[in-house]
């Protein structure tokens, strides 16, 4: 098997198609199958292309074999945006498929994903009372927007996801995510999760609870725990995911104003890493994250 963008699209377009066998929709069939919708959003986001409209034209000039019965933008962006459901089982189905699903550490942490910067864009955004203004360590400046909880394998491979407003608190959304898919607690018993967050009495209950262990850094008041020095290396692990996101997939141009709108957009990113991941890890790619074999 080679590593390039058309068998990436092959293999994930016939995994997909098998991982839907025997499940119809209610009603006359969609001309562009489910499994064709998915392929073209990875694609797009692996390509680079911000433009939905874009996108579409170079489909239709480059694409039209693969894809004889393309959507208008208006009916690619509606079925994108309803395909909620369906993009989080093909996200869960391809990690199945990897060795890293096995992993029994887990990494969480947050970046910022900016909406506007303007202050007559942020008063008229639709995003106004969810997004707010924060603070990215990351790049030492202030944002507006909301930021996407990331939880991972060592590997880089995307468990879970969530995006909330700088102003909530980063503990409470760690624990809706773990708590958000039960399978994905019941699949992984005694699961440790590495944090950056600082001491909650309320988050530590609640991992005890659930039989999870939390690994952070102890409080500078009190001495670093045997191993804490290993810590910093898992944590720079999910800084790099990060950056695969934003610097690979343009997590940061997604280009909308509406809630609905960021929410496909930051949804259509999260399955094109996974995909790239199960590809390599299936082709024994030495690089897990590399998307370099399939931009172009």
């Amino acid at each position: 098997m080679t590593t390039d963008l058309e068998t990436l699209a092959t293999a994930l377009y016939v995994r997909i198609d098998d991982s839907l066998a025997g499940t119809r929709r209610p009603g006359r069939p969609p001309r562009l199958t489910d499994a064709e919708l998915l392929t073209l959003a990875v694609m797009q986001a692996v390509l680079g292309f911000v433009s939905e409209a874009r996108w579409l034209r170079f489909a239709r000039s480059h694409l039209a074999a693969e894809f004889p019965c393309l959507p208008g933008q208006s009916g690619y962006n509606k079925r994108l945006r309803a395909a909620n459901s369906l993009i989080s089982r093909f996200i869960r189905t391809l990690a199945r498929d990897t060795d890293l699903w096995h992993d029994d550490v887990w990494t969480v942490d947050s970046t910022s994903v900016e909406c506007a910067r303007s202050r007559p864009t942020v008063k008229r955004s639709e995003l106004a009372g969810w997004a707010g203004y924060g603070y990215c360590p990351s790049h030492s400046r202030f944002f507006w927007g909301l930021r996407l909880h990331l939880l991972c394998t060592h590997g880089g491979l995307p468990i879970a996801w969530a995006l909330a407003s700088p102003k909530t608190d980063e503990r409470e959304v760690l624990a809706d995510i773990l708590t958000g898919d039960q399978d994905q607690l019941a699949t992984h018993p005694g699961q440790t999760i590495a944090d950056d967050k600082g001491v909650s009495r309320h988050l530590d209950a609640f991992m005890a609870g659930h039989g999870l262990t939390l690994l952070r850094p102890s409080h500078h008041s009190r001495k670093p725990w045997p191993g804490e020095h290993l810590l910093k290396p898992v944590r720079q692990l999910i800084e790099s995911v990060n950056d695969t996101l934003k610097g690979q997939l343009d997590l940061e141009r997604h280009g909308s104003r509406t809630p609905s709108g960021v929410l496909a957009r930051v949804r259509q990113r999260i399955p094109a890493l996974t995909a790239a991941i199960w590809h390599n890890r299936a082709n024994g790619t030495p690089l897990t994250r590399s998307l370099i074999a399939y931009d172009h």
